[in-house]
């Protein structure tokens, strides 16, 4: 069930609240039962057999806090805790992994082995029960409950893509007063995130398939088009699914940690992590980055921390060496902003966001692309190398004029066909314009519900309109297209 579909919008959605706020007002203690209920109905929606690991994962991780807990010996917890951890990276490793080891790893694909079907969410609540686990293991708080427990990982607006909750963010909220104003705040940014998705996330997609799908042949136009479509493609999904699960939470009455801070505005990579995916890089310097020495043991062992952890942050996105390849570049693009800053050596800002904004790019092109011969096509397209000079025939004339008028001989110019038309530059500049100049979902939602007067009204308006067109579309058409992350 898609929060993009209409049983969801139009059946669900509604059933469910109402049963949830009637419940909660009638029966108070029955009212976290009910939202396991509903988030377990819809995991089972998607496919029923995927209850069975997810049942298997709560009820082990819980039996294993509460054995935790039970023990006083420091170091019989910590044996407790690092077999907790490997049993649930097991379960991650077998169903999201095997295959990619034996058949490309290991290279015993003529063994036939077929890798098992992935569960939903697995990456996910996978690893949220590990912080769960790591947290809880020499807390000395209030013993939580098994339903309590149940809700903050199966909690259905945060169960499928994140954001990667912290039991100390929801769980003291699952009985706690609602504050005012919540439940406009959550219509409103499910709105948004729904406009993202439906209006202009599956819009850029048409582009960027197009490019990924013909990688080999792309002129320089249609390959910058291509990469830089499914850099917006990515960024109006894997946000508008956050805004649509933040807003869902307060619908219930719950605040989830935000995910994104209008990462496409960053002045450096590190800059990047801090606002993309905002709970997962904390995850991983929390879980992964710091266990392993953070910054604390000398410049070379940083280094390599920050390789090892982006390598292995890529890795949890897909089992593909694209993906590795993807967190390495990431892990060298750290490591470089780390040793320039050490330098002291400040750029312009628009120098350092334009730095930016172009590694993420190309990075993306290897992020996206089905192998790396589609990634090596378009990126050495999009530097112009490869032998001639591929460019739409609109454009020769006066590229030929340009490399004249300075001099250049030898070049070689090819004029071709677009593949996607040239007019989609001028969209891609709109919307760069937006996604760095404009405000993003929280601000506008926090400045529409704090404020008065028109300005309010305007955002309110507008936000209504988006939300109004992207159910128009969703009720044209039969078909509605899954979050990006899903298959992570």
């Amino acid at each position: 069930m898609l929060f993009n579909s209409q049983v969801f919008i139009f059946v669900f959605l509604p059933s469910i609240l109402l049963i949830y706020w009637i419940t909660r007002w009638l029966l108070p203690k029955f009212a976290i039962s009910v939202l396991v209920a509903g988030s377990l109905f819809f995991y089972i929606y998607w496919k029923w057999e995927y209850i069975f690991i997810l049942f298997a994962s709560v009820i082990f991780n819980y039996a294993a806090y509460l054995l935790i807990r039970n023990i006083q010996v420091e170091n019989r917890k910590k044996i407790i805790v690092g077999v907790a951890i490997a049993i649930n990276l097991g379960l991650l490793g077998f169903y999201k992994y095997s295959g990619f080891f034996i058949n490309d790893a290991l290279g015993l694909a003529a063994f036939g082995f077929e890798s098992p079907v992935l569960p939903l969410a697995i990456s996910f609540f996978t690893f949220q029960q590990i912080a769960f686990i790591v947290d809880e293991a020499f807390a000395a708080d209030e013993r939580i409950n098994f339903d309590e427990y149940a809700a903050f990982v199966t909690f259905f607006p945060q169960l499928i893509a994140g954001p990667i909750v912290r039991h100390s963010e929801l769980i003291p909220q699952l009985k706690a007063k609602v504050a005012r104003g919540y439940f406009i705040a959550g219509i409103m940014m499910f709105s948004i995130g729904l406009a993202k998705k439906v209006l202009i996330a599956d819009s850029f997609a048409k582009l960027a398939n197009l490019g990924f799908e013909n990688a080999v042949g792309l002129n320089f136009s249609d390959a910058w088009l291509a990469a830089l479509s499914y850099t917006m493609q990515l960024y109006f999904d894997f946000s508008g699914y956050s805004d649509m699960a933040i807003g869902l939470g307060l619908l219930f009455g719950f605040r989830l940690p935000q995910n994104f801070n209008s990462p496409y505005k960053a002045l450096s990579i590190q800059d990047f992590w801090q606002r993309w995916h905002m709970t997962l890089s904390r995850w991983l310097r929390d879980y992964l980055y710091i266990p392993l020495g953070g910054n604390r043991k000398g410049s070379v062992r940083t280094y390599i921390n920050l390789l090892l952890t982006m390598v292995l942050g890529g890795l949890w996105h897909g089992a593909a060496w694209t993906f590795v390849f993807w967190g390495a570049l990431h892990g060298v693009g750290l490591a470089l902003n780390r040793a320039w800053s050490r330098l002291g050596i400040e750029l312009p800002n628009f120098i350092s966001w334009s730095i930016t904004f172009i590694f993420v790019v190309f990075a993306w092109v290897v992020f996206r692309a089905t192998s790396f011969g589609d990634a090596i096509a378009i990126s050495s397209t999009m530097l112009g190398l490869g032998g001639e000079l591929q460019i739409p025939i609109s454009w020769s004339h006066y590229i030929s004029q340009v490399f004249s008028s300075v001099g250049v001989e030898g070049v070689k110019i090819a004029a071709s066909k677009s593949l996607i038309p040239t007019e989609a530059w001028a969209v891609f500049g709109i919307f760069i314009l937006i996604v760095v100049k404009a405000p993003n979902s929280h601000e506008i939602c926090e400045k529409a519900i704090s404020g008065k007067g028109v300005d309010s009204w305007i955002r309110i308006a507008f936000i209504g309109a988006m939300a109004a067109l992207a159910i128009k579309r969703l009720m044209e058409s039969s078909v509605q297209s899954e979050f990006l992350y899903f298959q992570f």
